[in-house]
């Protein structure tokens, strides 16, 4: 049973910097895919940024030069810097990972993006 999860989320002011982590169980490189996704109140969960299992990156247009996705094989853990942020980047973030066709989803992590 893949088992993800999420930290690193919290209150920063516009402008900050937070880092938020997904710890997986098992090997993470056995994954093809792994994404970031976000789900911010009365609104869709949408696709923030992917990481395939060679090394290609996708970040989303409205991420795209402030945050970046990043893996540590050696510590099972996928990684989302996010700089300069905004207050539409309150949301709750979650971590997803794909093998042999399933689905992974990690219970999410909280950011909150406000002065």
């Amino acid at each position: 049973q893949v088992q993800l999860v999420e930290s690193g989320g919290g209150l920063v002011q516009p402008g900050g910097s937070l880092r938020l982590s997904c710890a997986a169980s098992g090997t993470i490189f056995s994954f093809n895919v792994m994404n970031w996704y976000r789900q911010a109140p009365g609104k869709q969960r949408e696709l923030v940024a992917t990481l395939t299992r060679g090394g290609s990156t996708y970040h989303a247009i409205s991420v795209r030069g402030r945050f970046t996705i990043s893996r540590d094989n050696a510590k099972n853990t996928l990684y989302l810097q996010m700089n300069s942020l905004k207050p539409e980047d309150t949301a709750v973030y979650y971590c997803r990972a794909n093998r042999d066709g399933m689905s992974y989803w990690g219970n999410g992590t909280l950011v909150i993006v406000s002065s």
